[in-house]
């Protein structure tokens, strides 16, 4: 178990799958840097921030930037929506599991019957799969089973071009991957050792590539080149060469 002090943000296993480095640049060093892609999240996250945070649609009602965190996993993070479906009957019991889990649904203050929990995280882009995403909106299903003591069963990811949403179910393999995502970023952050940098295809997107410079700092001869020709720079500025 972890104590308050030691949580990290739920949005870090995106980063953290992404690439460990990002990771551990946003998360160890504390940099960042918007670009197009980060800044359209923003807007988007703010946008559903920004709307009633209690809403009420026939069997469904709807709570927007709620906090939620997990002492297990050590993570802690305030969620797009979460979607509380009405039960068409009372909660089924089950057996008591590690995270405390004991019913099928919960009780809402001024609703009747008994609700389970379904989160929404939304994205800019595209309707795709991608890990993730995924990972991180499991992540969030288990902070609402622990603090909730309720089964969440499935949850979606709502992508904002399209205006569709992907239903993901919190299957056995997802979860085990989420506490696996959830362990590593822990080790990582608690090293304080940032990776060495490897370019990929996928670097060109990322909003950091200018602090992490994984082309110039992908092998000891490209660095030692990059290192050379800055200190050359640097001193022909002062007027040392």
């Amino acid at each position: 178990m972890f104590s308050e002090d030691d949580l990290l943000p739920l949005s870090a296993l995106q980063h953290l799958l992404f690439c460990e480095r990002r990771a551990a640049l946003v998360h160890i060093e504390r940099l960042w840097e918007e670009n197009i892609f980060t800044a359209e999240g923003v807007h988007l996250h703010e946008r559903v921030h920004g709307q009633s945070p209690v809403e009420a649609r026939n069997q469904i009602r709807i709570a927007r930037g709620l906090i939620v965190r997990s002492l297990r996993l050590g993570l802690s993070g305030k969620l797009d929506m979460v979607e509380f479906h009405q039960l068409a009957s009372a909660p089924e019991k089950r057996p008591a599991r590690p995270e405390g889990i004991l019913s099928d649904g919960v009780s809402l203050t001024g609703a009747a019957g008994y609700w389970r929990p379904f989160p929404v995280e939304y994205k800019r882009g595209r309707l795709r799969r991608e890990e993730s995403y995924e990972v991180q909106l499991c992540a969030q299903a288990l902070c609402l089973e622990e603090m909730l003591g309720v089964v969440v069963s499935s949850g979606a990811i709502y992508y904002r071009e399209p205006r569709r949403r992907i239903e993901i179910a919190f299957e056995v393999s997802l979860r085990d991957e989420t506490e696996r995502a959830a362990k590593r970023l822990h080790i990582l952050v608690n090293s304080g050792v940032t990776p060495s940098a490897r370019y990929e295809k996928k670097c060109k997107s990322c909003s950091l590539i200018e602090q992490c410079l994984p082309k110039a700092l992908s092998s000891r001869k490209i660095v030692q080149g990059y290192i050379a020709r800055s200190i050359a720079e640097a001193l022909k500025r002062e007027g040392g060469v």
